[in-house]
């Protein structure tokens, strides 16, 4: 049956069986449409990698920002309380009633103090170290469940510490090796301050994957860490884990009232603000960027179907006189614009899954492809590529994909279904 024979026994509604059939038959390549057939697929292949691209690296940042957020409250306590009036001396007592409080998981005094740690090799590298009572280390769950040489059972007894794979590594230490730490703030003498020096043994090795805290960290028994700082009896601050660090508003008043004392509060947004405020700003500059390339894909799809009426004036004609209305010649266009950006699009939702399902994979071929190191843990933070896919964030970019796919169609469609018979022949 001809176009023109379906069009006169189709006389059903909108997107009926005749406008389907002329809309996919004007999707087929023919010989002597060969450019609107390579049109049609670049089209297509633009909304496709287009779609995919956000994806991927929407769901990369996502990955990288939970990870990070992850890695630095895993060790870094939500809220940091400081002494305002006197020294921290009942340090332990603070704790136990900041431990009471709802929503509070715990309570940790630690000591920090700035140092210059040499091992076996190197001239040497700057360090955190942190005095924390053996108990309390074994609670922090990332650095606890990640030791990868040694143990934390004797932590408190010994005068052993405990330090990042990184450090270790870029020191030439192992397990049982002794780390020198050197303090500026040593002994008073008449000659002015001397700079403290002290050999400690290496009970245990961590890492926690994120490089910041693999090559800077270096755990001490609390009790050491007060003989080796001068701060005998006391502690610096106390570090607070909470259930939610997102309500750490809603207990700032409870644990000022628990600790009985004038204190100051740091929460781990006001400690971050900057870095991870710089992160959403580049996630939302990148999803702007990124639309562009789904946009320019769309113009194709203009493009293409501009050529396409002009190409198909003469069947216009014919189908407008076997009585074809407007409407359906519009809807025959817009399907065949449409079909391109569906299947486009979700070709790119396939393909971005798949590729964030596979990314660190991906990463360590390439890596191994080209003999170099990709997403460098020196400079990223982490140690491995993460993904983390939102699907809200999945369905906007789906719905901004084809939106702008039926806009695109809706120029050329309408061109087409405003030709009357006359004018269409003239595009022949």
């Amino acid at each position: 049956m001809s176009e023109a024979a379906a069009a006169r026994s189709a006389g059903a509604g909108p997107f009926s069986i005749f406008e389907r059939t002329v809309a996919w038959r004007y999707l087929r390549s023919r010989r002597k449409e060969t450019v609107i057939s390579v049109i049609a697929s670049i089209s297509f292949l633009g909304i496709m990698l287009g779609v995919a691209t956000l994806i991927v690296v929407m769901a990369v940042m996502n990955g990288f920002r939970a990870e990070l957020l992850t890695r630095i409250l895993g060790v870094n306590g939500h809220l940091i309380v400081q002494p305002l009036d006197s020294p921290l001396e009942d340090y332990a007592q603070v704790a136990s009633r900041i431990n009471g409080v709802p929503g509070v998981k715990y309570a940790i005094p630690l000591i920090d103090g700035q140092v210059l740690a040499q091992g076996n090799v190197g001239g040497g590298t700057g360090a955190l170290v942190r005095g924390i009572r053996g108990e309390d280390l074994g609670k922090i769950a990332i650095v606890a469940s990640n030791i990868k040489q040694g143990t934390l059972a004797d932590f408190d007894t010994g005068e052993g510490v405990a330090i990042g794979k990184r450090m270790a590594e870029n020191l030439g230490l192992t397990l049982g090796d002794t780390i020198t730490l050197i303090s500026p703030d040593g002994d008073v003498t008449p000659l002015g301050t001397t700079p403290r020096m002290k050999g400690y043994k290496i009970a245990a090795i961590f890492e926690v994957g994120m490089s910041e805290y693999d090559t800077s960290i270096v755990y001490m028994p609390f009790s050491e860490a007060q003989l080796y700082f001068n701060m005998d009896g006391r502690a610096q601050t106390i570090e607070i884990y909470v259930d939610n660090p997102d309500d750490v508003d809603a207990l700032k008043p409870k644990v000022e009232a628990a600790a009985q004392r004038p204190i100051d509060m740091v929460d781990w947004r006001q400690r971050n603000e900057t870095f991870f405020s710089a992160l959403q700003v580049e996630r939302n500059v990148m999803f702007m960027i990124l639309t562009l390339i789904v946009l320019v894909a769309a113009l194709n799809i203009i493009s293409g179907l501009i050529m396409l009426v002009k190409d198909k004036g003469h069947d216009i004609a014919i189908l407008r006189t076997m009585g074809a209305s407007r409407g359906a010649i519009l809807r025959i266009f817009l399907m065949t614009g449409a079909a391109i950006g569906v299947t486009g699009t979700l070709a790119g939702v396939l393909l971005g899954v798949v590729i964030c399902t596979n990314i660190e994979s991906i990463r360590q071929f390439f890596s191994w492809m080209t003999g170099k190191v990709l997403f460098n843990p020196e400079l990223y933070f982490l140690s491995q590529l993460p993904a983390k896919m939102d699907p809200r964030e999945t369905t906007y970019v789906i719905i901004m994909a084809l939106a702008l796919s039926f806009l695109a169609t809706v120029f050329p469609a309408w061109r087409a279904a405003r030709l009357d018979p006359v004018e269409a022949l003239r595009y022949e």
